[in-house]
């Protein structure tokens, strides 16, 4: 049998995160000032597909993308690797200030999404592993079933596809330990984040854009981005920096950057794949409130993924991905309890970033001509297949052209600042506190969701 002990110090900690084999040779820092007709700060999926669309659109434009560290160091080089239909935000919220026809629009832009980009994929030639196996939503307790329950008919009102399983039918896909019910829905591929990263970026090359690598920018203002190395005049500024936005001059408010930590297992042998099943590489998650997500990766390792640490004091962000041990450990209890074929399989890395949350937890994208700033951002998590449509939508409005795209609802969306530490900061751990006292109440029988999750839902008006 595998025998191992998961505890040893054979982990590997931080180096960015495990999608990333190897760290990618440096691209050149900027040599000084230069003039754009579009500067773009930050080199994640939002600022890279915005200017890989544009230079598509419009070859003439100068296009530059300034980048603190490397292209995709950020959360499109460290997430679970879902490239899903999933709304970054409240479509409820949404529907009452702007329609439920131009929410169904979003929806189903986002779903379009998804087959967009392995398109993208496909024609430049990026190997992104992806494979359309949809999403499975599983319950572990009654608490949780309702829960699903409900969310089946809530995706079903947006007209989402959604397959309900009994417990056997979800075992037909992946052999889960406790499964009490579940469902499938096609929208969403599994992908390898960093290869898809750093193929749109040589793609976004390829098409005349330019990336500068190691330079971070400290100043964004209207026709100009500042950097130690020089500064970039533009008549359009573009800002893509999500859960680093906070490091940016009167920015430290604007969107809290949420940690999320993961950990990837060593390659699992064919026989216990045999015993676990997944042939479909679906992505799975649950229904807890302290959710996990995960997926069998290119290389056939499980990668899962949780909150742990949700936020650091004063938005302070992490060291190149480094976790704490017990991040690890609670992630390994996490997979052990759902699968416990694997728990003499070596834990290879663990790791984590932020993404960007709103106040209102409401993604937007924004570009005001008069003064040429703009962004896109604030995707709750659910940012690999936004980015996407946030890219083409900015393009769109760089270009002035009136499109489907930007009449979606999220196109002006602003959000209010999040509170001053420490209030921010007790809040939002005093709430991710009081989702795991939730998990601990309905783990032991609940029949419905306790109570405590109720109140912290309404505080932090989080989305369903």
């Amino acid at each position: 049998m595998f025998r191992h002990n998961p505890a040893v110090p054979t982990t590997v900690n931080g180096q960015v995160s495990h999608w990333f084999d190897e760290l990618p040779a440096s691209r050149p820092v900027l040599p000084g000032d230069r003039d754009a007709d579009v500067c773009i700060v930050g080199a994640g999926y939002t600022g890279l597909w915005t200017a890989y669309y544009l230079a598509k659109a419009d070859p003439s434009l100068r296009i530059t993308v300034l980048e603190a560290r490397f292209a995709g160091f950020g959360a499109s080089g460290r997430n679970g690797g879902w490239l899903s239909g999933l709304v970054p935000g409240d479509r409820h919220r949404m529907a009452e200030a702007h329609g439920r026809d131009r929410v169904l629009a979003w929806q189903q832009a986002l779903n379009e999404a998804v087959d967009e980009v392995i398109a993208v994929a496909d024609r430049e030639g990026i190997d992104a592993g992806a494979v359309k196996g949809g999403t499975l939503e599983i319950a572990r307790n009654p608490a949780q079933a309702v829960r699903l329950a409900a969310a089946i008919a809530e995706e079903r009102s947006w007209g989402i596809d959604v397959a309900e399983l009994t417990k056997d039918e979800a075992a037909e896909r992946i052999r889960f330990k406790g499964v009490v019910s579940a469902y499938h829905t096609p929208h969403c591929a599994r992908i390898q984040p960093a290869r898809l990263v750093r193929g749109v970026a040589e793609a976004a090359e390829r098409h005349g854009v330019t990336i500068y690598e190691d330079t971070p920018v400290t100043e964004i203002a209207s026709g100009r981005a500042v950097t130690a190395r020089g500064t970039v005049r533009a008549p359009i500024i573009l800002r893509a920096t999500e859960g680093f936005t906070s490091a940016l001059p009167g920015l430290r408010r604007t969107w809290l950057p949420m940690n999320s930590s993961m950990i990837a297992t060593d390659p699992i042998p064919d026989a216990l794949w045999d015993e676990i099943g997944w042939q479909g590489r679906e992505t799975v998650g649950d229904s807890a409130h302290g959710f996990f997500y995960a997926q069998r990766t290119v290389d056939d390792r499980i990668a899962i993924g949780g909150r742990s640490v949700p936020y650091r004091f004063a938005s302070r962000t992490d060291v190149d991905g480094q976790v704490p041990a017990r991040t690890v450990a609670l992630l390994t209890d996490v997979l052990h309890s759902i699968l416990p074929q694997v728990r003499d399989i070596p834990i290879a890395h663990g790791w984590c970033g932020v993404l960007g949350v709103p106040r209102d937890w409401q993604a937007g994208v924004v570009l005001d001509h008069a003064s040429g700033l703009g962004w896109a951002g604030g995707y709750v998590g659910h940012g690999v297949t936004a980015t996407n449509l946030a890219g083409r939508t900015l393009a769109d409005l760089v270009l002035r052209r009136d499109t489907p795209l930007t009449e979606l609802p999220w196109v002006g969306h602003r959000s209010r600042n999040w509170e001053p530490e420490p209030l921010r900061w007790l809040g939002v751990r005093g709430l991710y506190a009081a989702y795991k006292l939730a998990d601990k109440h309905e783990a032991g029988g609940r029949a419905r969701t306790s109570p405590i999750a109720g109140v912290a839902d309404v505080i932090t008006r989080k989305p369903h």
